[in-house]
């Protein structure tokens, strides 16, 4: 074995393998380990900073120092992290006498499936890893798949409450155990072992995840009102028609959307002109009625589309190791687009573009931006950027890169971009993202709650779900009715308040491929239901000063706008199994209802003096307490003094 010491870094050589440990950003330690026994540049999103660091042999480790944290490297392989003085993380060996330090095999091509596994510590508890409906929020004693699908966006980022975050700095599909017996990092295709730990508190570690991945953009002030979607309108009038009656009744209106199969053909990315005539016209109405038009795109594309062959012949779609390149089966076998080519982006861009920004779009949505792919088998899948199975997590960073670079060519500031999936980094693209197609059920709220609050634990702030859920809705029956308020309730405090789902009802019979289901506006829930939702409409309006204030934290410090008590609470123990409840902003706490038939919970105040958002009550924090809510009441609490309780009294 040998270790070296260059450039405030610790270089070590052993047989099988060769390892950097140096400073990354402020408080942060990077570890990188090639099996290969040669070290290699992939940043992937990473963006390292320059950072003061120092590093010294004792008599049987080396040390590198770097803000408050150290890194230990003994000479038999193992890494130890401390945090001011105190221990954080250690490599765990998988053999008796140290041996097994990080485990290898060789796939053949240079690339190796790895693990590392580190000690579990009593009393630790994590959160992140992104969006998955599981129902947990402390993963502490969970197992994830690190792989991308529908209502599933993996995010290799935890946080941990001994004080560090930490990042696995690998696109491939793999697993995570957060383990009683072990922490455990498994990459099914790397050629590295690449992760950093971030030392801080959370607000402390958001800011430096921020700035080592990308920070998002000011969102746009007209994203932060009412969203109108539906599966779905079928043609301009439908969606003119939608737009003219929340203008006859007042009903303010951000953006209303076209979702999918309002095109010729997967793959041509332009309306249909039988059923859209005239989008141009359709926008500027729009546009004079003050709202925004978004347009769904998918990554589809089969050899009908007018764009296959030209893609075909210039290796833009996504390659499979066998079988056809048919991916994915919707209405016939759909190949996918592949945006870690370079050259894909700017074709579909420019393709985007004419068909639709041009014609007044303002923002687009990317559905099937995991990839969707059916069977899921990124081993099969060949990508510019790599295998599949290597690079398969960063597929809708690209993909929001697509549309990110040609709007800021034209001149766009105001990017928001609507994707079902994400990957580290991808804030920076303007990525909103949405948790997928999920079911219209009171568990499916509850668990939306917890999967929102560890997303913004990864560094995306601008996070949302479809309101009432996506399927299984009868707007008919008394259960949905119920379901829709307090989901709107919920989304009142969600970074995007958008109303979206395929409701039970009518299927319209035009000779249309992909019909829509039922309505899905504020009228169509009954008279009752539609009082409840429109005043929260204009509710919503009332916090949107507030909403852009902690916008522009969000996009200079890193600190999500909807998060768990514990980003702002750390050493409050009770804070950390609470999933149910969150702030909103710097300034408010909300706890939704998200049980049938319920009109009362408890709430936790951690400390501070809080205002009952209602009736303006007083309460001091550290205490549990039980509130009432009727179906056209919710639970908010102001932190005193804080000029948004007025918001809440109008």
């Amino acid at each position: 074995m040998k270790i070296e010491l260059k450039d405030n870094k610790i270089y070590m050589t052993r047989a099988g393998e060769a390892v950097c440990v140096s400073a990354c950003g402020k408080n942060s330690i990077r570890f990188q380990a090639a099996p290969s026994g040669k070290l290699i540049e992939q940043n992937w999103t990473l963006m390292p900073q320059e950072v003061p660091a120092k590093v010294w042999e004792e008599e049987d480790k080396a040390v590198l120092e770097t803000g408050t944290m150290r890194a230990e490297l003994t000479r038999d392989g193992k890494l130890t992290y401390f945090r001011d003085g105190k221990q954080i993380l250690r490599e765990q060996p998988e053999m008796t006498f140290n041996s097994g330090i990080r485990n290898y095999r060789n796939k053949g091509s240079h690339l190796w499936t790895a693990r590392i596994s580190f000690e579990a510590n009593e009393n630790e508890h994590f959160y992140g890893l992104g969006h998955e409906p599981t129902d947990c929020f402390d993963l502490k004693g969970c197992t994830y798949d690190l792989r991308h699908l529908n209502a599933k966006c993996s995010m290799p980022y935890v946080y941990s409450t001994l004080g560090y975050g930490f990042l696995w700095n690998q696109p491939s599909t793999g697993r995570c155990e957060l383990a009683c017996n072990r922490t455990r990092w498994t990459s099914d295709s790397t050629r590295q072992v690449d992760y950093v730990v971030i030392g801080g508190s959370p607000r402390e570690v958001a800011g430096t995840l921020a700035d080592l991945t990308g920070h998002a953009p000011m969102m746009p002030d007209w994203a932060t009102g009412f969203w109108q979607c539906k599966l779905r309108y079928e043609t301009q009038e439908q969606v003119l028609s939608v737009a003219r009656r929340y203008k006859e009744l007042g009903i303010p209106l951000s953006v209303i959307v076209i979702d999918y199969f309002h095109w010729t053909e997967q793959g041509d990315y332009r309306y249909d002109p039988k059923y859209w005539p005239d989008p141009r016209a359709m926008a500027d109405e729009l546009h004079k009625m003050g709202i925004r038009l978004m347009v769904s795109m998918w990554p589809t594309i089969n050899e009908k589309s007018e764009n296959y062959q030209t893609m075909l012949d210039n290796n833009m779609l996504i390659r499979t190791v066998s079988g056809s390149n048919r991916v994915f089966d919707f209405y016939g076998p759909q190949a996918e687009i592949d945006p870690t080519n370079p050259e894909t982006r700017k074709y579909v861009w420019q393709r985007l573009k004419e068909n639709y920004v041009d014609n007044g779009v303002d923002l687009l949505w990317f559905d099937e931006a995991e990839p969707e792919i059916h069977p899921e088998h990124f081993d099969n899948l060949i990508l510019s950027l790599g295998n599949g199975d290597e690079v398969g997590l960063i597929y809708p960073y690209y993909y929001a890169q697509l549309v990110y670079d040609g709007m800021k060519e034209m001149g766009r500031d105001d990017i928001v971009t609507l994707s079902r999936c994400a990957y580290i980094g991808a804030q920076k693209f303007g990525t909103l993202v949405w948790s997928g197609d999920i079911p219209s059920t009171f568990e499916s709220l509850r668990k939306q709650v917890k999967s929102g609050l560890n997303m913004a634990m990864c560094g995306i702030p601008w996070w949302t779900t479809d309101i009432g859920g996506f399927y299984g809705g009868d707007i008919e029956s008394d259960e949905f009715r119920e379901l829709i308020v307090r989901w709107f309730q919920y989304g009142v405090f969600c970074p995007v308040f958008r109303l979206h789902g395929s409701r039970n009802g009518h299927d319209r019979t035009r000779d249309i491929i992909e019909p829509s289901g039922g309505d899905n506006e504020l009228w169509s829930f009954g008279d009752r239901d539609y009082e409840i939702l429109r005043d929260l409409v204009f509710l919503r309006e009332r916090l949107r000063p507030y909403i852009h204030d902690q916008m522009a934290i969000a996009s200079k410090d890193g600190v999500p706008v909807m998060r768990p008590l514990i980003f702002d609470w750390p050493e409050d123990e009770t804070c950390t199994s609470i999933g149910d409840e969150f702030l909103f902003g710097d300034d408010i706490l909300f706890a939704p209802i998200v049980n049938r038939g319920e009109t009362s919970r408890r709430v936790y105040l951690p400390a501070g003096e809080w205002v009952f958002a209602r009736d303006g009550k007083e309460y001091a924090g550290g205490q549990w307490i039980t509130c009432t809510a009727e179906l056209n009441e919710f639970i908010a609490f102001v932190k005193k003094g804080a000029s948004v309780l007025s918001a809440f009294q109008a």
